[in-house]
């Protein structure tokens, strides 16, 4: 999965499959994590957020089933 760079304290990386429905999040930590059955919306307003860790940790952590790849 292709991930767009993200200027994030937390985050570095974000893609998503549309065909899929699975989010993928690199950190910094160097860890990817994907997220799985996440709406469109879901990314897009994880990409459009003026804090992207702060709209994972409120809008996804925790609420999407995931695995760490």
């Amino acid at each position: 999965m292709n991930r767009k760079p993200v200027s994030s304290s937390n985050l570095r990386s974000v893609g998503y499959d549309s065909s899929a429905n699975t989010l993928e999040i690199e950190f910094h930590s160097g860890q990817v994590y994907q997220y799985f059955n996440v709406p469109e919306s879901i990314y897009q307003g994880l990409m459009n957020a003026a804090s992207h860790g702060k709209y994972h940790h409120r809008h996804i952590k925790n609420n999407y089933r995931y695995k760490r790849i």
